[in-house]
């Protein structure tokens, strides 16, 4: 049986709405017809340098308008994105580079930052002015099958070296689906993008805004103030964050209010902690929770506002389209989150063995540690990698984390497992403080608020918190830095 096949999506939605905005990037506005007029120069220019269907492209690029039609352009060709963090070192590059085996890297860095490596390389900026401006279209395809790779993104490696997460047409299709049945579609829908677009948030609303024919604001990096400004005036419905941009814009937006055309404040990168909840709910600011990873090509669990508080700290329920289960539950119900659906990557690249211990009868276990409770809602706890075992007893960073930013001095926060002759592990934190504050009347506060084998035996005062592209905490680098 033949897979199921469709349009290119950029072509299909310049068809459909070809003077409608789909871009808007720097002030500067982009119809869909543009978009796909601009996409398919660079599939040219691409075509020309030797990129086929079936290639391996490397795209190693910030947030910018070209980066959106240098995405559509491989599709345009059929090759597989694959999609690099920016803000990689040389050698980390380097061994993607080679694991992927990418044939061209398309970058927007001088040359001097990937010196060394035999690969095709185009200076996006240096190539633009040598785009044809009456592109072949006979040289690109006109439809893709739902099964084919579409785009390849490796994981943050938190053990081991990262590994590329295979995403399909289909995966990105059902993602874009399940989100659509879950927040639903308005004619005037305006999804602001301020995270990377080589992570799968970003990337998955490059993909909604040609399926739903919406408009999308990018930004060149994550500015509260302006992005504040953009929600305040109501030129944006839908925004796209992680707590600690949530955080930022509430800090921003001291007494003001946005508007009320803003209908999602979709939030990830972990559950956020009560004080930032309360004040969305006292400011009617309508926060989406939700869970979901690369290898879910985007969320896969979403909790509705009206659950924010009652549902203090779960990330929802599962998308129409998919499946969520505990494996192998303590006597509490904890054990692994295990999901399924359509959206759910096929697999990892050339990684057989990370395949047979990722899959489990159809099912894709996560390395998440959660709880379903009596009526289906999903707690995430946190990694299993992160977990810290002091005593015999199971503790959870995030759960002490969530309490840390609840101090009235504390900005943010990491936890973290030290070794220790007598526990074996004891928690530690790290802390961005926003005013001073003694690390020993921390603890003592902490006190009155956990139970004492969580209570972090040391409260490390630190000017900043590593974090990833997508803003989620690095526990791995706090444990180097201990």
């Amino acid at each position: 049986m033949s897979s199921p096949v469709m349009p290119i999506w950029v072509t299909q939605r310049a068809k459909l709405t070809p003077e409608r905005i789909g871009l808007i990037y720097k002030g500067k506005s982009y119809t869909f017809q543009e978009i796909w007029m601009e996409s398919k120069k660079w599939a040219n220019l691409l075509y020309q340098k030797g990129v086929r269907n079936g290639d391996h492209v490397g795209v190693w690029m910030n947030n910018d308008a070209k980066t959106v039609f240098i995405i559509h352009a491989l599709q345009l060709l059929g090759a597989r994105a694959i999609l690099f963090n920016r803000k990689l070192q040389k050698d980390e590059l380097f061994w993607q580079l080679d694991n992927s085996r990418a044939t061209c890297l398309i970058h927007d860095g001088d040359i001097g930052e990937i010196k060394g490596f035999s690969i095709l390389e185009i200076q996006a900026e240096e190539h633009e002015r040598t785009l044809s401006t009456a592109p072949d279209d006979s040289l690109l395809l006109d439809e893709c099958s739902m099964d084919d790779v579409c785009s390849v993104m490796y994981t943050s490696g938190t053990t081991g070296k990262p590994k590329g997460v295979l995403q399909t047409y289909g995966n990105h299709w059902w993602s874009a689906m399940g989100s659509a049945l879950n927040l639903g579609l308005s004619h005037d829908d305006i999804w602001l993008a301020a995270v990377p677009l080589f992570h799968i948030s970003g990337y998955s609303i490059l993909m909604r805004s040609v399926i739903y024919g919406v408009p999308v604001i990018l930004y060149e990096r994550f500015d509260e103030a302006a992005i504040n400004n953009e929600l305040i005036s109501g030129n944006v419905t839908i925004i796209s964050v992680v707590t600690a941009m949530l955080s930022r814009l509430l800090e921003n937006l001291a007494g003001r209010t946005y508007s009320p055309k803003l209908r999602c404040v979709l939030l990830g990168g972990g559950p956020a902690p009560y004080p930032i909840l309360k004040a969305c709910k006292n400011k009617n600011i309508p926060v989406f929770q939700t869970y979901g990873m690369t290898e879910t090509s985007s969320q896969i669990v979403t909790l509705a506002p009206e659950y924010a508080l009652t549902k203090l700290g779960s990330a929802g329920k599962p998308l129409f389209p998919c499946r969520v289960k505990i494996d192998r539950s303590d006597e509490n119900g904890t054990g692994e989150i295990l999901v399924k659906g359509p959206n759910v990557t096929v697999g990892y690249f050339e990684r057989p063995d990370a395949n047979e211990q990722a899959f489990q009868n159809g099912w894709l276990k996560t390395g998440d540690i959660g709880y379903l409770d009596d009526e289906g809602f999903l707690f995430v706890l946190d990694r299993r990698s992160d977990l810290i075992i002091s005593g015999g007893e199971n503790i959870y960073p995030a759960e002490i984390e969530s309490v840390l930013l609840s101090h009235p001095s504390i900005r943010e926060a990491g936890v973290v497992g030290k070794e220790d002759p007598t526990w074996g592990q004891v928690p530690v934190a790290f802390v961005v403080l926003s005013k001073q504050e003694d690390d020993l009347a921390i603890i003592n506060w902490l006190k009155e608020k956990i139970a004492s084998y969580k209570v972090p035996k040391q409260v490390i005062v630190v000017d900043y918190l590593p974090r990833n592209a997508s803003n989620k905490l690095l526990r791995k680098e706090l444990r180097n830095w201990l």
